[in-house]
């Protein structure tokens, strides 16, 4: 191996640790290796969800309090179950549809199959995680609700200090939308479930760390229900004729770690390897499954 390659081998385990599969951070003590919730949050009883002063449920933490929302488990970072699971992958995931049950276009599942065995995954390289990929990343996400300005902010801890933003105002989508990793999202309520309505990605995120594939044609429908004080339930309703012969559904849940904050989190901070950040393959070893 040349000796550039060696120092990329070296940044690679970087990479692999603080990126793919998240470390624990001071300040936040439940955070476990994957940035998962915590075994003793998930051993703590659950009470109603929280609630404004109008009776609307609070998707982010109460005033003076703080708290993520993580996928239980770290979510396999997988949007669809193996074909070939275990009862417990089937029990834990009950809402996520099997690969083989995924309604690819034909090049769609070329797509898929090359990436899966590649791994040249965007989040990795500290681009944006856009559409489900945003709530499975490491150390979690924010809800921050500001009513006064009718918008709810989403809040990436895992990704390039990046944050996405909800319209609640009424308005409807602009006729002509520049792509972009996370869209534009316009919600409502119903009842205490956020409903979520979002057109204009671009094609450069992954819908999961497998590479499930989409298209500048996807629409995406989310439902975020906070079921109690550690649980919301979402749902993802995906729309996109270009990558899919139909729509499909899938869905997983998210655990509330009380203990957890928002830290300063740099992607890029300390990364010697500026050819990943820009895709450089022609210079990258195959030394990991999860990285170029």
């Amino acid at each position: 191996m040349k000796p550039r390659l060696l120092g990329l081998s070296a940044s690679l385990v970087f990479v692999i640790s603080a990126t793919a599969f998240g470390q624990q951070e001071p300040g936040n003590p439940q955070l476990g290796s994957s940035g998962q919730v915590g075994q003793r949050e998930k051993n703590t009883p659950a009470r109603p969800a929280p609630r404004r002063p109008d009776g609307r449920v609070h998707l982010g933490p109460p005033p003076g309090e703080t708290g993520l929302w993580l996928p239980f488990n770290g979510g396999s970072e997988r949007l669809v179950n193996p074909d070939k699971m275990t009862l417990e992958t089937s029990a834990q995931y009950p809402d996520r549809p099997k690969l083989s049950e995924v309604p690819f276009q034909p090049w769609a599942r070329e797509v898929h199959r090359d990436r899966s065995s590649n791994q040249l995954e965007p989040h990795t390289r500290c681009k944006p995680s856009g559409g489900p990929r945003q709530f499975l990343t490491p150390y979690g996400v924010e809800f921050v609700e500001m009513p006064e300005l009718q918008r709810i902010f989403i809040m990436d801890l895992g990704g390039p200090h990046t944050y996405r933003i909800i319209y609640m105002d009424g308005r409807p989508h602009p006729e002509h939308l520049a792509p972009s990793y996370y869209g534009h999202s316009i919600g409502r309520w119903e009842g205490d479930t956020l409903v979520v309505d979002t057109r204009g990605f671009t094609e450069g995120f992954w819908f999961d760390r497998s590479g499930l594939p989409h298209t500048e044609r996807l629409r995406m429908i989310e439902r975020f229900t906070r079921t109690d004080s550690k649980t919301i339930k979402y749902e993802v309703t995906i729309d996109d004729p270009g990558a899919y012969t139909r729509t499909w559904s899938a869905g997983f849940l998210l655990g509330w770690d009380p203990q957890a904050d928002l830290f300063e989190y740099v992607c890029q901070d300390n990364n010697i390897a500026p050819d990943l950040m820009v895709g450089g393959r022609e210079a990258a070893g195959r030394t990991s499954l999860f990285v170029p």
